[in-house]
């Protein structure tokens, strides 16, 4: 893990322990045709088992992802649910749990506040939750992602997978960005304090 302006992730005893999670790069492979049913969600190697230990470790995992494939109706919301039931079945076989998945269902040209990098989602999620914007933490793989948390004062958490080796080398993260291989990787510094630079 390299690391720009890390800061300490330590959560006071008693706090949630609350991840947020982008979904394709992240969780599974991303498709630049964007993921059209469950046989195309294919998970990331070491990312269910992943949210498993993060999961019995007490945290809190929420899902935040962009689908403007349902705004540019490639799909529609049930089949982005039975996507979703697969997802969270497979999770569910790792021993994880994923608490909540928010979705921002506009195409990119809507002007809506909750598609990333706008910091919709993650403000619906803080609230649901009733955790300070501020503490949000969020794993990610694109720049969107990373803002969208940044943007409120969390902490931006940038996986290598997905589009995250490119978001990398753009060099343009936000202050205090922590870059991790996966969400393995992440998982391993959240629990056990390995990586930390």
């Amino acid at each position: 893990m390299s690391s720009v302006g890390a800061r300490s992730l330590a959560r006071k005893e008693g706090d949630m322990k609350l991840l947020i999670l982008d979904r394709d790069g992240v969780i599974n492979e991303d498709r630049p045709d964007f993921i059209k049913s469950p046989d195309e969600w294919l998970p990331i190697a070491g990312s269910l088992d992943a949210i498993g230990e993060l999961t019995r470790a007490g945290w809190t995992l929420v899902v935040a992802t962009n689908q403007s494939c349902i705004g540019r109706g490639i799909i529609d919301v049930a089949m982005l649910n039975t996507i979703h039931a697969k997802m969270h079945r497979l999770v569910h076989h790792a021993g994880g749990h994923i608490d909540a998945v928010f979705f921002c269902p506009h195409a990119p040209d809507s002007g809506c506040a909750c598609r990333k990098p706008a910091p919709g989602l993650v403000l619906d999620i803080a609230r649901r939750f009733r955790v300070d914007a501020k503490d949000c933490v969020m794993v990610g793989d694109s720049r969107r992602d990373l803002a969208a948390v940044a943007s409120v004062g969390g902490q931006a958490l940038l996986v290598r997978t997905g589009n995250g080796v490119k978001t990398e080398a753009a060099a343009d993260l936000p202050q205090g960005t922590q870059v991790f291989d996966d969400l393995a990787a992440v998982a391993e510094y959240l629990l056990y304090g390995i990586g930390e630079v």
